[in-house]
């Protein structure tokens, strides 16, 4: 979703791809403690968790399945950070966050 000001807010999808809900939920998961790493947001104790539980619930998605995209979005995410030599700590986190939840 993008605001494209006097046209409103409008969806965009450029590259065509068709795929797995899950994995459009999964950077939802990372996002806000990427935009401002001085207020965690997702890393919070119990935070995770419930997000995981809510937007689960909300978009009737599969829990485990949830927590399967945020471990391999999570890797992505990592992956181009430090591709660009920059730290992808946030994402290491959340990844251990989330293979916590798949071993319960």
């Amino acid at each position: 979703m993008l605001d494209f000001g006097a046209r409103g807010w409008l969806a965009i999808d450029p590259k065509h791809i068709i795929g797995e809900r899950g994995f459009d939920f999964a950077n939802i998961f990372t996002n806000p403690d990427l935009s401002d790493p001085t207020r965690p947001v997702s890393t919070l104790p119990g935070r995770f968790q419930r997000r995981v539980e809510v937007v689960s619930d909300a978009a009737k998605l599969d829990r485990y399945r949830l927590l399967q995209w945020v471990l391999a979005w999570t890797g992505l995410s990592a992956a181009w950070f430090l591709g660009d030599a920059d730290p992808a700590s946030i994402d290491f986190q959340v990844a251990e966050l989330a293979a916590t939840e798949l071993n319960r």
